[in-house]
Formats: structure tokens, sequence, C-alpha cells
């Protein structure tokens, strides 16, 4: 019984290093999501004020819309760059979070899996249903979070692959509309 109890205590500890570990990880990419947003904010803002003042100058609608043109496109980049550049940051705190765990569950999975045994050698005739009742939930609970995680995993690839393909897209459009305007 003391062996369960240490093997249990232990479990939990792992645990608690885990999830501080995530809080540390998520704590990094909160920073870095406000770096970005500062940086992109404080980039917007010369642009626009660079922008206006263009704008301002512009003696014939030709020159405002010249400028209104010519503002779009960059403009267009640095969103669709910021929206790339937060989207590596979720992908990555996602990643970094999820493998601590994926490691203390295989870990107590094999723990639980060992005193599940250590029971069964010493339990009363019988009990072999309730036993095997445990491994069949122990398995069904396994093989579950391992769709889960598959389904999460193809979720994240399949929201890769649509920004790679908004980036070619957008920037196959901005060529197009260029080469219209003769930019």
């Amino acid at each position: 019984m003391t062996t369960s109890v240490e093997t249990l205590s232990a479990t939990n500890r792992g645990l608690f290093e885990t999830s501080l570990d995530v809080a540390r990880t998520l704590f990094d990419s909160v920073e870095r999501l406000t770096a970005l947003n500062l940086n992109t904010a404080r980039s917007f803002f010369s642009d626009a004020t660079g922008a206006v003042r263009a704008a301002l100058a512009a003696r014939s609608p030709q020159e405002f819309i010249a400028v209104q043109t010519s503002i779009a496109r960059p403009a267009a980049d640095k969103v669709l760059g910021y929206y790339r550049s937060a989207y590596e940051i979720a992908a990555q705190t996602l990643e970094e979070a999820m493998k601590p765990f994926e490691i203390q569950l295989s870990a107590a999975h094999r723990s639980f899996g060992q005193a599940l045994e250590n029971a069964a050698k010493s339990a009363p005739a019988g009990s072999e249903v309730a036993l095997a009742a445990v491994r069949s939930a122990l398995a069904t609970a396994s093989s579950a979070y391992g769709q889960v995680n598959k389904a999460a995993r193809q979720a994240v690839e399949m929201a890769e692959a649509n920004v790679a393909n908004a980036t070619a897209a957008t920037a196959a459009i901005g060529a197009a509309a260029n080469r219209k305007s003769g930019i």
C-alpha cells in the first residue's frame, strides 16, 4: 500500500512541476504576443501618420488616389504578417504546452498499469471481473485521448495549410493588382 501512495505522490509532484512549466510557457507566449501587438500598433500608427500626411499633401484627386493605392498593398502585407506571426506563436505555444503533459500522461499511464497489475496479484478471488473492467476503462480512455490528440494535430496542420494558402492567394492578388496599376 505504501508503494501505491508513494507512486501517486510522485505522480502528483510530477504533474505539479509539469503544470509550472506549462504556466511559464504560457507567460512567455503572452509576453511574445504582447510585444507583437505593441510593435504592430506602433508600426501601423507610424504608417497611418505618414499616409495622412501624404494624403494631405496631395494636390489633385489623382495624387490622392495614388497615395491611397500605394499604401493599400503594404498595409495588407503587414496585416497578413501580423496574423502569420500570431498564429506561429499560438501553434508553438500549443506544441510546447502539450508535450510535457503527453510525457507525464504516458508515465502516469504506465505507473497506473503497474499498480493495477500489483493489485491484481493480491486481489481476492472473484475480483477478476472488476479488474478487467478497470483495464478496459483504462484502454478506452487511452484510445480516446489518442484520437483527440490526433484530431487536434490534424486541425493544427489544416490551419497551417490554410494560412499558407491565404498567404499565397494574397500575394498573387497583390501582384496582379500591382501589374494592373503599373506599380
